[in-house]
């Protein structure tokens, strides 16, 4: 097949088509100028790129008889646009038929509601494309809010090969648990230090320093809240027991959720609870907000335990209970694995892709 991907150079793009290509696709990505791959999103060396005159924001709306002349002349068999703000925008004022938009997030559950410009922007687009996709069921019915239109459920999952315990990495002098997320304010890093802190200080009181002196909490990432963050930390004097580990490749993910005893993420939204998956397929138990994406791909009580979005005691709580039940935290984990490799393995999901695709030509 001869795939055109409409999008910004993101690492959520990049696996997709880096996956398409390493199955024998010919894939072009087609992108303002100033969302060009940077040093650390590896794309393979057969994928071609064409920039658009414009820089985005501007070059959603600029650069659509640009892209109308790339598509009729490439002659592509399938045109897939990510994301429905931005090139959703662009696609549709370059009156692309019969393409694809997936939408990813912040497109249907933030930019619609930050002015009345925005929600009459996002209804157009999600009227206009003949096919929809989303990464989660629960993004979907987000977007149904909007429109009355079905979407073809294309979870974004993991490589279980690569994804996968790792017995021999973990720590038998620590108890780690552990955050891989950006330190912005929609992931609530805080509250989950917070609710460390009440944890260390439970224990304490409880007598049991035995577990207290081995407990810490990691957290990788970047991004505006690091002073923040930091400051907090001190603040509750937890500076010995909560650091800050800074950004992290892709590749060297695996081989760090495997030094975890218990992964902790407590956003306040999430689309697709990608980062649950990820711990799952390493067989960490899971403990996590009830944001939608974390509600749809963790069974709570099953793999893992759910706390109401932005409930300090709560999320605390629920460490306490993975903390001191070993034997929860093994039939969790085991329990994570085995819904990963159900409903999340990578290579089923760009199957999916692949045969949705198929449909799209056949229909045409």
């Amino acid at each position: 097949m001869k795939i055109a991907l409409v999008s910004s150079a993101s690492t959520h793009l990049m696996r997709w088509a880096n996956a398409l290509s390493e199955r024998g696709h010919d894939v072009t990505v087609i992108l303002c100028k100033n969302q060009m791959p940077y040093e650390k999103v590896k794309f393979n060396n057969n994928i071609k790129f064409v920039k658009l005159k414009f820089a985005a924001p501007l070059g959603y709306y600029l650069n659509s008889f640009q892209l109308k002349r790339i598509i009729k002349k490439g002659n592509f068999d399938i045109v897939n646009v990510h994301y429905a703000s931005g090139y959703g925008t662009l696609a549709r004022r370059a009156k692309l038929k019969n393409a694809l938009l997936n939408i990813w997030g912040s497109d249907v559950y933030d930019f619609p509601y930050q002015s009345a410009f925005n929600m009459r922007v996002i209804k157009k687009n999600l009227l206009y494309f003949k096919y929809l996709a989303s990464t989660s069921n629960c993004m979907a019915s987000q977007a149904k809010k909007f429109v009355n239109r079905e979407f073809f459920i294309t979870p974004f999952g993991v490589d279980t090969n690569v994804f996968k315990p790792i017995e021999e990495l973990k720590s038998k002098e620590r108890i780690v648990f552990g955050t891989v997320k950006a330190y912005s304010p929609i992931y609530r890093i805080d509250d989950t230090i917070k609710a460390f802190s009440s944890l260390i200080e439970r224990l304490d009181k409880e007598g049991r320093t035995d577990i207290s002196e081995k407990l810490v909490y990691e957290i990788y990432g970047k991004g505006e809240q690091e002073k923040e963050l930091q400051s907090l930390i001190n603040k509750l004097g937890m500076r010995n027991k909560i650091k800050l580990c800074g950004y992290i490749e892709n590749c060297r993910l695996p081989s760090i959720l495997n030094t975890f005893t218990v992964f902790n993420c407590n956003s306040i939204s999430e689309s697709f609870g990608v980062a649950a998956v990820e711990a799952m397929a390493c067989g960490i138990a899971v403990q996590a907000s009830d944001a939608d994406g974390f509600a749809e791909v963790v069974e709570d009580g099953i793999t893992g335990l759910l706390a109401p979005k932005g409930d300090v005691d709560a999320i605390s709580e629920n460490m306490y209970t993975l903390l001191m039940n070993a034997e929860l935290r093994e039939k969790i984990g085991k329990a994570g694995v085995e819904r990963v490799k159900k409903l999340y393995d990578w290579h089923d999901n760009v199957d999916l892709m692949e045969n949705i695709y198929n449909e799209m030509i056949e229909d045409n």
